[in-house]
């Protein structure tokens, strides 16, 4: 990563005040602007893409001042800020966040960020107030939008309810106001790139019947908004944990009930479980093993009140093992009758 000498590329003193930045960006912009450079559209699009990230950081009053504070000391809080980086990025995958608005894995090529400048200004700026080129700075600016999953049990989908949950979560600094600076020094929080990582506890109501990939949204719980504006929303995800007994397809659940082959050939009333307990359920006679038998009304909740799934119950036969001489001799004979062979 390269230092970006945003005085220099506008041509203009530390000391310039702000009308002059001004005058210069736009006369730099017009000179530079791809369309004004037909025959070396190249060079000045890099010219011009430089020009407009100088004085996004210059024409703004917060990242001037952190540019400033930066100075010579500039590679040590980069240092400390990629840390914090890698950190928050190791965070983010640990916890299946979705980037909270990059769209990816959160890796943008080098030297062309997520903010589409370099990655100078997207370790050190990115974070504070963006407003277009040339227009004044925005105020209220409302929060980022945050995405991380939930883990529920399906008999917590199935019962729905309030959830107490703990997540770590990224935002803006709370000791800088993500400006990255404190007083006239870099923040020692966030080292200057204006996010940390905290743990926040949420209380969240999990609707019945809720189904795997649907976003629970929790309103104005995500990122801080700035300068007054309201925070983000924050979106939860559903992951179901894998359940031992229960395969959920739907609205309905499908079980495997392991039965004798007694209760097959002869039939039988079985206990079966189900979300709610168990419950009696008929096998008629002469059920063929596998069998798949429905109890209606016995599966998961469907959204908005809407009743019940149905619980599907396969019969699995098991066979006895380890016969006792009389339990062959038995067996031989039934086999025999079956067969027309009375032995």
């Amino acid at each position: 990563m390269n230092y970006k000498n945003y005085y220099d590329i506008l041509g203009v003193a530390k000391t310039a005040p702000e009308k002059d930045i001004k005058s210069a960006y736009r006369k730099l912009a017009r000179k530079w602007h791809p369309d004004a450079n037909p025959t070396n559209a190249r060079e000045a699009e890099e010219k011009f893409k430089d020009i407009q990230e100088a004085y996004e950081v210059l024409g703004d009053s917060e990242k001037r001042k952190k540019y400033d504070v930066l100075g010579s000391d500039w590679q040590r809080a980069a240092q400390e800020a990629e840390q914090q980086r890698t950190y928050r990025r190791a965070q983010q995958e640990a916890y299946n966040f979705n980037d909270f608005g990059a769209g990816g894995s959160g890796q943008a090529p080098a030297g062309n960020g997520a903010s589409g400048f370099s990655d100078f200004f997207d370790m050190f700026f990115s974070g504070i107030g963006r407003r277009p080129a040339g227009g004044p700075t925005t105020f209220g600016e409302r929060g980022q939008d945050l995405e991380t999953t939930i883990d529920l049990t399906l008999a917590e989908a199935y019962a729905g309810g309030n959830k107490s949950v703990s997540l770590k979560l990224e935002d803006r600094c709370g000791r800088c106001g993500g400006t990255g600076t404190v007083g006239k020094g870099i923040c020692p929080q966030c080292h200057g790139t204006g996010r940390v990582i905290e743990t926040k506890r949420f209380d969240v109501t999990i609707p019945k019947g809720v189904r795997e990939g649907q976003r629970i949204r929790l309103t104005a719980q995500g990122g801080s908004g700035a300068s007054g504006g309201v925070a983000g929303d924050l979106y939860l995800v559903v992951n179901f944990k894998d359940d031992k007994r229960y395969e959920r397809k739907g609205d309905d659940l499908y079980v495997e009930l392991p039965v004798s082959i007694y209760d097959l050939i002869l039939g039988a009333d079985v206990a079966v479980p189900t979300m709610t307990g168990d419950v009696t359920m008929k096998i008629p006679a002469g059920t063929q093993n596998n069998k798949m038998l429905r109890l209606s009304g016995k599966g998961m909740p469907k959204l908005k009140n809407a009743g019940f799934g149905d619980e599907y119950v396969r019969l699995v036969g098991q066979l006895p093992t380890e016969l006792s001489e009389t339990e062959s001799k038995l067996f031989r004979e039934l086999a025999g009758l079956r067969n027309g062979k009375p032995n």
